[in-house]
């Protein structure tokens, strides 16, 4: 096995970033991954105590699939987020101030029109709390063997991104990673705890980049494998630097 690319996702629910290596903290999250999410409506969330809220809480592809249309990119050096869309900037805002986040909130409210149950609140996680849609969600893993299996039962290409993980691995017989839950696996010096399944939702049904709803992806896991899980959730047992074309090993 070996990885294939790596990815983050910086603000919940839009475009992720490509990273070619990162440096991983043990009992850490997925560095710069979930930092920020778009509460839609009043949440409840508490940044002096934060605790895992449900996805519906905040703009997400489930129900927002228009945000696929958007491409996104933030610099962490000057905590700038930039949203493009057909190609075009739309919108531009420094994450760390007042003005730069009003400036995103507007432009998303104004986006997803109907579809926004308030106002569009961009929040920042705080130190040691991420946005993911799980309790285990510290890093996640697809393997693009599973993936391919998918697309020949639809009969057409299905894009490893539908399923928005942090690392992509090949080398590994489609739906083995069931297998893995409970077993370390290697990657140089880091160790990853595999954790649970990833159970799935209509989100995997938006296509990147063009946010039409243009096939069911939970319908054929269901009716080919009897369950609609793709993807596994990891714990980071040991850490350190891991990039794309490392092997991945089964530790135990």
């Amino acid at each position: 096995m070996r990885i294939a690319a790596l990815y983050r996702y910086p603000v919940k629910g839009l475009s992720p970033q490509p990273v070619a290596a990162t440096e991983l903290a043990t009992d850490g999250y997925f560095p710069g991954d979930r930092m920020f999410a778009l509460e839609n409506g009043p949440s409840g969330f508490d940044a002096s105590a934060p605790a895992h809220q449900p996805k519906i809480k905040f703009l997400m592809l489930m129900r927002n699939a228009r945000l696929a249309e958007l491409a996104t990119r933030y610099d962490d050096a000057s905590g700038i987020l930039t949203i493009l869309r057909a190609g075009r900037e739309v919108a531009r805002g420094d994450l760390r101030a007042a003005a730069g986040r009003a400036a995103i909130e507007m432009y998303l409210t104004e986006f997803c029109g109907e579809e926004v149950r308030g106002k569009v609140r961009l929040l920042e996680a705080p130190r040691g709390f991420r946005f993911a849609d799980s309790k285990s969600g510290f890093v996640s893993l697809i393997n693009l063997e599973s993936v391919a299996a998918i697309g020949a039962s639809l009969g057409r290409c299905v894009d490893p991104l539908r399923f928005r993980g942090n690392l992509y691995f090949d080398g590994l017989e489609a739906f083995r990673e069931a297998g893995l839950v409970g077993r370390l696996l290697s990657v140089g010096a880091v160790q990853l705890e595999i954790l649970k399944m990833i159970d799935r939702c209509a989100a995997t049904g938006v296509e990147p980049g063009s946010g039409r709803r243009d096939m069911d992806v939970v319908e054929a896991l269901r009716s080919n494998w009897g369950h609609i899980d793709c993807g596994v959730y990891a714990r980071v047992v040991h850490g350190g630097r891991i990039a794309a074309g490392d092997a991945v090993a089964i530790a135990k």
